[in-house]
C-alpha cells in the first residue's frame, strides 16, 4: 500500500510540474514576442512626439533591452510638434518611429507624415493587428496603414464612488438614472451633481456629453455623415436631436453652469476641483484622467480625505450609455530609417496586447486594445455592448465637420443660441 500510495504521490506531481510548464509554456504565448533578430546586434533607434517625457515608453525600452541589450532606443520631443514633424521627417536627423495622427490623413499640411510612413498592414512584418480595437484602426483609402494606434481615447465622467455609497446611490447608467441620481444629490446639499469644464468650447461639459450621442444618431445614415462632411447647410438639422438632447439635460439639473463657470481650465483645473471631493461626477476626456494619479499628491483636500474614483460612459439615452471609441496616440515607422529591421522589431514587440496594456497603464490612459478588464479606471466602458460603441474612424466624421456640431452643442448648452439658431449656423462656425 506505502508503495502505491508513493506511486500515486509521485505520478501526481509529474502531473503538476507538467501542468505548470505547461501554464509557464501559454504565458510566454500570452506575451505575444520572440526576437526574431540577431540578440546582439547593435542599433540606435530613435522615436519622436511631442511630449515633455514619455517615462511610459520607457518602461518598453527597458524591457525591450531584455531582448535586445545592444540596442539604445531614445525618445526625443519636436517642439510645436503638428507643425514641426513634416520639416523633422524631411530633415538628416529624421526619427525612425514617430508620433502620428489620424487627423492629419488627407490634410496637404500632414503629407509628410503620411509620406514617410511605412504601411504597417504588410503581413511580413508580423504586427499583431489583432489585438487592437478594429474600431481605432484608421481606414484609408488605398487600404494601407501608415499609423497604429498604441493608446486610445474616449469621453465620460469622473465618478466618486465613496460619495455614492455614502448616500445609498448607485452610478447610473441609464439617462433617466442620470436625472434621478442628479436630484438625489441635490436634495442632498450638492449644488452641481455632475461639473465640468465650460468656459471655452474644446472638450466642454457640453461636448463631453453630446458627442457620443451625436454619433449614435447619425452613424447607420452614409447620406447624413456625407452631408455633414460636406458642411452642407441643410445638414444642421442632423444637429437637431442633439441639441435638444443637451437642452433638456441642462433643464434636468445634472449641472449647475455657474459653479463650472469657476473652473479654470480642463486638465489641472478639472482633476483638482474633482479631488475637493464634493463632486459626484465630473465630464473629462481619457487625456484627463491620465493626469489624476500624479496629481493626487497635489490636492491637499485629497491627501486630507482620499477616496475611490473611476471613470465611465456618461449615459445619455434611456437605453445606456455610448462609449465614443477614438484613437489618441498612434506610431508610424519611418520607411526611410536607416533602422528599418530594427524598428519593426520594436513595434512587433510594442503591439502587443501585454506591452500595449502595461504602457497604458503607466501613462493612465486608455488601452486599444480589446480587453479593458485589466485596468479598473476604464473596465465599465468593455461592458458597454457592442452595438452602443461608436468610432468616428468607422462612421467617417471628419474634425472639420466635428467643429460644427462642438459650437452649436456649447451655444445650446451655454445658453448664446437657440436651438433653431444654432441649427441654422451650421457651416459657419470657426475655431
Amino acid at each position: 500500500m506505502k508503495k502505491t500510495l508513493c506511486i500515486l504521490l509521485a505520478a501526481l506531481m509529474l502531473v503538476g510540474l507538467a501542468a505548470c510548464g505547461a501554464e509557464k509554456k501559454e504565458s510566454k504565448t500570452e506575451e505575444g514576442f520572440a526576437p526574431s533578430l540577431d540578440k546582439s546586434a547593435k542599433s540606435q533607434i530613435t522615436i519622436a512626439g511631442g511630449y515633455d517625457n514619455f517615462e511610459a515608453l520607457e518602461t518598453e525600452f527597458d524591457r525591450f533591452n531584455e531582448f535586445y541589450p545592444n540596442v539604445e532606443l531614445k525618445f526625443t520631443k519636436v517642439d510645436d510638434y503638428n507643425n514641426m514633424i513634416g520639416t523633422v521627417l524631411n530633415g538628416n536627423d529624421a526619427p525612425d518611429i514617430y508620433v502620428n495622427y489620424s487627423w492629419m490623413y488627407g490634410r496637404d499640411q500632414y503629407k509628410s507624415c503620411i509620406d514617410h510612413a511605412e504601411d504597417l498592414s504588410d503581413p511580413s512584418l508580423k504586427l499583431d493587428l489583432d489585438c487592437v480595437r478594429d474600431n481605432i484602426i484608421l481606414n484609408t483609402n488605398d487600404g494601407t496603414l501608415p499609423m497604429v494606434p498604441v493608446f486610445a481615447n474616449t469621453y465620460g465622467m469622473l465618478v466618486n464612488n465613496d460619495l455614492f455609497e455614502k448616500e445609498g446611490l448607485s452610478v447610473p447608467k441609464t439617462y433617466k438614472e442620470l436625472v434621478e441620481v442628479s436630484k438625489a444629490f441635490r436634495e442632498k446639499g450638492y449644488k452641481s451633481p455632475m461639473m465640468g469644464f465650460t468656459k471655452e468650447e474644446t472638450t466642454s461639459l457640453f461636448t463631453l456629453t453630446a458627442y457620443p450621442y451625436f454619433c449614435g444618431t447619425i452613424a447607420d445614415d452614409k447620406e447624413a455623415v456625407k452631408k455633414f462632411n460636406a458642411l452642407d447647410p441643410s445638414a444642421g438639422e442632423y444637429t437637431r436631436p442633439t441639441l435638444e438632447k443637451i437642452d433638456q439635460f441642462m433643464k434636468d439639473g445634472c449641472a449647475d453652469i455657474d459653479a463650472c463657470s469657476k473652473i479654470e481650465n480642463n486638465y489641472d483645473a478639472v482633476i483638482l476641483r474633482f479631488f475637493e471631493g464634493d463632486v459626484p461626477m465630473m465630464t473629462c476626456s481619457g487625456d484627463t484622467v491620465s493626469g489624476t494619479k500624479k496629481r493626487e499628491s497635489r490636492s491637499e483636500a485629497f491627501i486630507a480625505k482620499p477616496f475611490a474614483y473611476s471613470f465611465v460612459p456618461v449615459p445619455m439615452t434611456d437605453e445606456g450609455a455610448y462609449f465614443l471609441d477614438m484613437p489618441n496616440l498612434q506610431f508610424s515607422v519611418n520607411k526611410n530609417s536607416t533602422n528599418l529591421d530594427m524598428a519593426n522589431e520594436f513595434m512587433r514587440f510594442l503591439i502587443t496586447s501585454p506591452e500595449l496594456n502595461e504602457m497604458a497603464k503607466n501613462k493612465g490612459l486608455m488601452s486599444p486594445t480589446k480587453d479593458l478588464s485589466f485596468n479598473s479606471m476604464y473596465a465599465a466602458f468593455g461592458d458597454v455592448p457592442e452595438s452602443r460603441i461608436m468610432s468616428p474612424e468607422e462612421i467617417g466624421l471628419t474634425d472639420d465637420a466635428v467643429i460644427q456640431l462642438r459650437q452649436a452643442v456649447y451655444n445650446v448648452g451655454t445658453g448664446a443660441m437657440t436651438i433653431d439658431k444654432a441649427v441654422a449656423g451650421f457651416g459657419t462656425y470657426t475655431k
